[in-house]
């Protein structure tokens, strides 16, 4: 694989750092560096969105038809990289990354028409109905029962761990609508306003202190059968499929990247207030091992970056893009805790004595808390060692 850029490529670099240093407003890069949660505030990122939209570079993975950019693999991952190295957030990928593909491949030309023009305008914000009290990492468990009354369905049970449906708008759920036979089959896949008579929102405090997921509870909610994305009882096929997208649709290294800088100013930080910090090495040596593996995820991502612009899905590669990812997120976080030290302990910046930047104080703890989530949100470690045992190497 060729790794260099051509003078195109290159000339496609400076257009996009040009567009970051004239666009991109500095109180979201600071907000984004202060950010220890999944996502950005709804406000930062919709802001941030919408300047996007105005360049034409929302989203680049979506097909030009829908107002996509028809931009080569290597141009994404420009865009990416120098995106996260800006400083720049993550756009909130619920409706964007994961919706969004699903109805461009299962939905109707109504839905389409209807629901897509709204996700890239931030009209529409969505949340996830994917897990529920017993039904986590063993999805197919799902007991939220959608009942067929006339031309709608009637909705009851809830939803677990929820992100942003304080936020939301309208929610993507899995459903039960046959229990007859096997755990997979029996569910279909439905979209929901939030305002819809019967749904409620109760908060879920993390460990961090930060609110940003939830239970959602649905009493006799009423649906329009109109709403179901694809066929009844085929559900369980469409959420592999966004899974897919969700654990591998997009470039993580970047993103990594940028959180390996920070923490290298972390460290750089620590050795210039304690000429003894890292006597014996044991932080350059975690650090060199970090650098290793994302360079090897770097290069992965785009062998199957390249492979998927020819129109197809991530397929069950994606899982060992979610393992390692994870892996070197949570390496990081816990090498951040490591170097700062008792900092940590109030989570947030030490007034007059602190060596560290007061944006990587405040953030490093939270983040480290939050991220170890990530071993078990959009799959578990477990789960996704299985799919790759199964379908990547045939056990």
């Amino acid at each position: 694989m060729d790794l260099e850029f051509n003078p195109e490529e290159l000339q496609f670099q400076q257009e996009v750092r040009q567009f970051l240093a004239e666009k991109l407003p500095p109180h979201i890069v600071e907000a984004t560096a202060r950010n220890a949660s999944v996502f950005v505030e709804k406000d930062l990122a919709l802001e941030w969105q919408a300047i996007l939209v105005e360049q034409g570079w929302a989203v680049p993975q979506w097909p030009v038809e829908h107002g996509g950019t028809d931009w080569t693999p290597t141009q994404k991952y420009i865009f990416s990289r120098e995106c996260y190295l800006a400083g720049a957030p993550m756009l909130i990928p619920l409706g964007l990354l994961m919706l969004a593909p699903v109805i461009m491949a299962f939905g109707s030309e109504e839905q389409k028409r209807e629901y897509l023009p709204k996700i890239l305008s931030g009209e529409h914000y969505w949340c996830q109905g994917y897990s529920e009290p017993g039904a986590g990492s063993d999805l197919a468990s799902l007991k939220l029962k959608a009942e067929p009354d006339g031309d709608d369905y009637i909705v009851n049970g809830s939803k677990l761990w929820t992100t942003h449906a304080h936020l939301s708008d309208h929610i993507f759920c899995l459903v039960r609508t046959d229990s007859s036979g096997r755990p997979q089959q029996g569910i279909s896949f439905l979209l929901i306003d939030m305002d819809s008579a019967g749904v409620s929102v109760e908060p879920i405090i993390t460990m961090a202190g930060d609110h940003e997921v939830n239970q959602v509870f649905f009493d006799n909610v009423r649906v329009p059968k109109v709403n179901r994305i694809g066929e009844e009882n085929e559900g369980w096929r469409y959420a592999k499929y966004l899974l897919e997208f969700e654990r591998g649709g997009g470039f993580s290294a970047p993103r990594i990247q940028h959180e390996l800088l920070r923490l290298k100013q972390l460290i750089t930080d620590a050795g210039e207030q304690d000429p003894g910090f890292d006597q014996h090495g044991d932080i350059q040596r975690r650090l060199a091992r970090i650098e290793i593996d994302l360079k090897a995820l770097e290069i992965t991502e785009l062998r199957i970056l390249s492979a998927v612009s020819g129109g197809g899905n991530p397929g069950p590669e994606s899982s060992i893009l979610k393992l390692n990812t994870t892996r070197l997120e949570q390496d990081i976080n816990e090498l951040s805790v490591d170097v700062i030290g008792y900092q940590g302990l109030t989570m947030e910046s030490v007034p007059g004595g602190s060596p560290y930047r007061p944006d990587f104080v405040s953030s490093v703890v939270p983040r480290y808390l939050n991220n170890r989530a990530a071993s078990i949100f959009g799959g578990s470690q477990e789960v996704q060692r299985n799919i790759i045992a199964k379908l990547v190497l045939g056990l």
